[in-house]
């Protein structure tokens, strides 16, 4: 790829001004206060759990990770303008990805909410995503053209490939080069972190970067200085969130092992293939015996769970959940590559 010109980096720096703007405008996050988040009662964990199960239903309905971004962005200026409850925050979180995803993604992509949740197999009505929908919009004032972490993402990205152009090239060529997925990676664990929320999505992004950038060049600073100074940041406050993502990210060792490579162990082949299939197929055919009882009534039972118990819905899932890996066929004896 061509590195862009003079003219595609004033294009990029004009797109940084308006994407601050937006950012100063919009950008809202959760408040804690004695250990909940303000105005509810959903913990740190809760949260953080909350928006990993929210990552999960992005990869299955095959949305981008800019729509995945945009749905945490409106759930947490929700959540720091409504108080709300923690039987709610599933279907709040659900419905902000969908309207992120109504923004964001191509026709091909977004269904209908009814086929939606189908393919999600979220446990709301139609009906309560569109009451919720109309709630998050009101609240909102129609507006969620918001700057997300990876909007700047991709601007700073850009930028580096028309200042820096030799930090693009491949390692094959001997030259650093900058990792856009790993960055997205990161991010998204970065934003599942309670402890990161009161910094701006500009700034969580350019630590991420930076990071990245003190690995791969010993003239890192100048780099970073140079994409400070167009984000208009203050140094005090970028270098606590570049402390605090650093300690996060070594603590997920999300930088280590990016490039390993795994080989099949032909030694333990045997051994993979001697595998007692009787002791399997007996278990197998009792499970079937068992499971043919007690599969309708259970399914019959499923829909009242759903009505009195809140954890009914997370059990049955966690049961079936079981019964499937139970199921599923061994891996293949895999160890390390020894080289570099």
């Amino acid at each position: 790829m061509k590195p862009p010109g003079e003219e595609e980096s004033l294009r990029l720096g004009t797109l940084l001004l308006n994407t601050l703007a937006r950012e100063r405008r919009l950008w809202r996050a959760p408040v804690l206060k004695n250990g909940c988040i303000q105005g509810s009662d959903i913990s740190p964990h809760q949260y953080h759990e909350v928006i990993v199960w929210l990552r999960e239903m992005s990869s299955i309905l095959h949305f981008s990770s800019e729509t995945f971004a945009l749905g945490v962005c409106v759930l947490n200026s929700l959540l720091a303008t409504v108080k709300t409850r923690l039987k709610y925050l599933k279907c709040m979180a659900i419905t902000s990805l969908i309207l992120a995803a109504k923004i964001n993604e191509e026709d091909e992509v977004i269904a209908s909410v009814k086929d939606l949740l189908e393919q999600s197999r979220c446990k709301f009505s139609t009906a309560e995503i569109l009451r919720m929908e109309r709630v998050i919009l009101n609240k909102l004032h129609w507006d969620l053209y918001m700057a997300t972490p990876m909007d700047f993402i991709h601007i700073f990205h850009g930028l580096l490939m028309s200042r820096r152009p030799r930090l693009m090239l491949s390692s094959s060529q001997k030259r650093p080069c900058l990792q856009a997925s790993l960055w997205t990676r990161q991010l998204q664990h970065c934003m599942a972190c309670h402890q990161l929320w009161h910094f701006k999505g500009s700034i969580l992004a350019l630590a991420i970067i930076t990071l990245e950038l003190e690995r791969l060049t010993p003239d890192w600073f100048s780099v970073f200085t140079d994409l400070l100074r167009k984000a208009q940041m203050e140094s005090t406050e970028f270098i606590c969130c570049k402390e605090m993502v650093d300690e996060y990210l070594t603590g997920l060792e999300l930088s280590l092992h990016t490039n390993a490579v795994y080989i099949l162990d032909a030694s333990s082949m045997l051994a993979f293939r001697g595998h007692d299939t009787r002791e399997e197929d007996g278990e197998g055919n009792r499970r079937r015996r068992a499971q043919t009882g007690d599969q309708d009534m259970d399914d019959f039972y499923d829909g009242f769970w759903c009505f009195y118990d809140e954890d009914a819905s997370e059990k049955t899932a966690n049961h079936r959940l079981q019964d499937t890996q139970e199921q599923i066929w061994p891996c293949p004896p895999l160890r390390p590559s020894s080289r570099q």
